[in-house]
């Protein structure tokens, strides 16, 4: 924190509707200020492609110094179809941000909020409420620009070490041990594929290991295959779940599915000092200046940043700022709010409004 304790918050809006939904969040921030004693201090920076087509760097050297000082980072959305790097991957800073800062525990909470349709039958009664936890550095990922392509084959490797998966393991059980605390059941459940990989029965071992040491949080396993299918049979038996990397880059998007779409999940890349905040979503340059872009997953992942510097700071008075949007992202939806994504009239502005007018 800084000398006037105002909690300075790097502001990566980045592409298409990442600035549309970066500035309600703002506005929100604003507002939670007005009736706390929290303060803010916003900088705001360049990163995304079409900084990338600018200068030909995703974001610059002061993007990343910004993002080094501050106490937490958030981001809209970056990447754009139509800019790509020459071998044709995407410019993604918010991938570059968890290998520069180790942000090992990529955090998805996927929660059926009351109100929003979930395409599973039975969802509106059992309700869902459950986080993915994919790491975030390494795994298949950890090939990111490395992989190997000939004229007769392509050759990615995946990487689990015994580094980032202790700490990536001691970080899900805590946020077990901390939902059981709130009313959660206190599972976590191990998602590999232990059956066919080394790499991955490694993995496992080192789950159990870790669980040895949480007795309170109930430690299962699942192989991927059957967690798909049983999230979209019964998603209500989950409630947090720890994998590798390219599962957790899926599944999170599966979870996001059944509760309302990308536009619902919020999202935190979080390592041992650094967290970025992000919503789950693209850019969507298709509505992009159209009022239609769904603020939601960007405002829940403020009330995450909250909750996270809360934890870090020992800010009581922060988390209860994050609870307090969440509950009026709940009223705003329980009052009738319905995006354009859910076959609603409300875009950007009315859901802004609502949101704010019960924080």
């Amino acid at each position: 924190m800084s000398a006037n304790n105002a909690l300075h918050i790097a502001v990566l809006a980045g592409d298409g509707i990442g600035p549309e939904v970066m500035a309600p969040a703002l506005d929100i921030l604003r507002k939670v200020e007005v009736n706390s004693d929290l303060r803010f201090r916003f900088t705001e920076a360049p990163a995304g492609a079409n900084h990338y087509r600018e200068t030909g760097k995703s974001m610059p050297e002061s993007t990343v110094r910004l993002c080094e000082e501050a106490d937490a980072i958030l981001l809209g959305a970056c990447g754009l179809p139509s800019v790509r790097y020459p071998d044709n991957t995407e410019i993604a800073p918010q991938v570059e941000l968890r290998f520069l800062f180790d942000l090992y525990a990529g955090v998805r909470p996927a929660r059926l909020i009351p109100g929003v349709p979930s395409p599973i039958v039975g969802a509106d009664q059992c309700g869902i409420d459950m986080v993915v936890i994919r790491e975030s550095t390494e795994g298949l990922f950890a090939s990111m620009g490395k992989g190997v392509v000939t004229d007769e084959d392509a050759r990615e490797t995946l990487v689990i070490t015994r580094k980032t998966s202790e700490r990536l393991f001691e970080f899900s059980f805590k946020l077990a041990e901390r939902r059981k605390a709130r009313g959660r059941p206190g599972q976590l459940t191990c998602v590999d594929k232990a059956n066919v990989f080394r790499a991955f029965a490694f993995f496992r071992k080192m789950f159990d290991e870790a669980a040895r040491h949480h007795p309170t949080v109930k430690a299962d396993h699942l192989y991927v295959d059957a967690c798909s299918l049983m999230l979209v049979k019964r998603p209500w038996d989950f409630d947090v779940m720890v994998m590798e990397n390219m599962f957790g880059d899926i599944l999170s998007d599966l979870a996001a599915g059944l509760i309302g779409g990308m536009g619902m999940a919020p999202s935190a890349d979080i390592g041992d000092r650094y967290a970025v905040f992000q919503p789950c979503h693209g850019t969507a340059p298709d509505i992009m200046g159209q009022g239609k872009a769904n603020p939601t997953a960007m405002i829940l992942s403020v009330a995450m940043m909250l909750d996270w510097l809360a934890d870090k700071h020992g800010l009581e008075n922060a988390a209860e700022a994050g609870e307090r949007i969440e509950q009026a992202v709940d009223k705003a939806y329980a009052d009738g709010i319905k995006p354009f994504e859910l076959g609603g009239k409300n875009g950007t502005a009315d859901i802004a409004k609502a949101v704010m007018a019960a924080v």
